[in-house]
C-alpha cells in the first residue's frame, strides 16, 4: 500500500526591486503586487517587505518569499530605458 501523497501549498515568491538608493533612504517596489516601501538600510528594507506582505496579504504571507534585489529594472511602471544609437557605418 502506497501512502498518500500530500499536497502543500507552493511557496511563492514576491521581488521588491530597489528604486531609489541614497545613503539613510532605500526605496523598493514589489513587482507583482501595488507595495511601495522604504527603508534606511537594506536589512530593515528587507524587514519592511515582509511587514507590508502580512499587512497586504493577511495569513497567506507565510506562503511567501521575500527577496530585495538592487540594480537597475526601469521604473516602477516596468519600462525600460531607450536603446542607444547605432554607430554610423564605416564606409
Amino acid at each position: 500500500m502506497v501512502p498518500e501523497r500530500r499536497r502543500y501549498p507552493r511557496m511563492r515568491e514576491v521581488v521588491f526591486h530597489v528604486l531609489t538608493e541614497r545613503p539613510g533612504h532605500l526605496e523598493a517596489q514589489a513587482d507583482t503586487l501595488p507595495i511601495c516601501i522604504t527603508a534606511p538600510t537594506l536589512e530593515e528594507l528587507q524587514h519592511e517587505a515582509r511587514e507590508a506582505l502580512i499587512e497586504h496579504m493577511g495569513p497567506a504571507h507565510g506562503t511567501v518569499r521575500v527577496q530585495v534585489r538592487r540594480g537597475f529594472v526601469g521604473d516602477a511602471t516596468g519600462t525600460q530605458p531607450a536603446p542607444r544609437p547605432l554607430a554610423a557605418a564605416r564606409g
